[in-house]
């Protein structure tokens, strides 16, 4: 069996828990694998791979918070590889388990005893003088607006050819269902349960009156344009990684895409405990 390790490098923390899951894996004959970047980092070079060869395992763990379980899920790239997040950030609200109890987590997840929860990704197309420049998944959002010091911009929100906002902002959010409990919260948005399938556009810091967030379904086309060169210096983030910025950025199409992921849950709490537990005042 083969095993990836996600640490969050920048958390002691998680690379001391990162050390002592390896051990703690290596010692049960079972192969563990980390990004070779994150592998240097951990002081575990030895176990260092490329990427390409880290989507090759059985099970992933994210040591970390939530950005750290955003990371795990780029680069496992598929529902086929369960994940674990054990939590060692401040919120840890899309792990499985906690971090005192990393052992036991993982013994249920190498167990097959855990819980899955399968959760949708958007998918994201970016159009650059007519002609599509990539395409992105996001587990939790994609961003269309300003970044740093840059003034405000003017983008067009369509869904399914319909025109329904242009207006001068911060930016808009495109998020899943997992994603509205983030950037899409702290803009304004509503809370969306993982269970269902769609996705929350929410502008962020619209110069207008009367906009509100609006919650989309799982077929429908979400466009996002710069109509108007002179405000059209926008950036997108995709799951808080920037795209490289571009003066002439004409169109982002995100969708309720065919991938997945599937998510561990060791504990048992449910989408709603964890929201009361975490994010609600009580």
């Amino acid at each position: 069996m083969r095993v990836l390790l996600v640490p969050n490098a920048a958390n002691p923390r998680s690379v001391e828990a990162t050390r002592g899951a390896a051990a703690w894996l290596a010692a049960r004959g079972i192969e563990v694998r980390l990004d070779s970047e994150d592998a240097g980092t951990c002081g575990l070079a030895e176990l260092g791979v490329p990427r390409v060869d880290a989507r090759s395992v059985d099970l992933a763990v994210a040591l970390g918070g939530d950005g750290t379980m955003l990371k795990a899920v780029h680069i496992i790239g598929t529902p086929d590889v369960p994940l674990l997040g054990v939590n060692l950030g401040r919120l840890g609200f899309l792990s499985g388990a906690e971090s005192e109890h990393l052992e036991q987590a993982l013994e249920a997840a190498l167990a097959g005893e855990a819980k899955v929860e399968r959760r949708g990704i958007l998918e994201a197309t970016i159009v650059i003088g007519g002609r599509a420049s990539g395409t992105f998944h996001a587990l939790n959002e994609v961003h269309v607006g300003r970044s740093g010091g840059a003034r405000a911009v003017e983008l067009e929100v369509a869904i399914n050819g319909v025109r329904l906002w242009r207006f001068v902002c911060d930016g808009v959010v495109v998020a899943s269902p997992t994603g509205s409990t983030a950037y899409a919260l702290s803009a304004g948005g509503p809370i969306v349960s993982p269970e269902v399938r769609g996705a929350v556009v929410v502008p962020v810091a619209a110069h207008a009156l009367g906009i509100r967030p609006i919650v989309a379904g799982p077929s429908d086309v979400i466009e996002v344009t710069c109509p108007n060169p002179g405000r059209a210096d926008a950036c997108v983030t995709v799951d808080g990684d920037e795209v490289p910025c571009r003066r002439d950025l004409e169109r982002v199409t995100v969708t309720s895409g065919a991938r997945e992921a599937s998510l561990l849950k060791i504990e048992g709490a449910g989408f709603y405990q964890v929201l009361a537990d975490k994010l609600l005042e009580r």
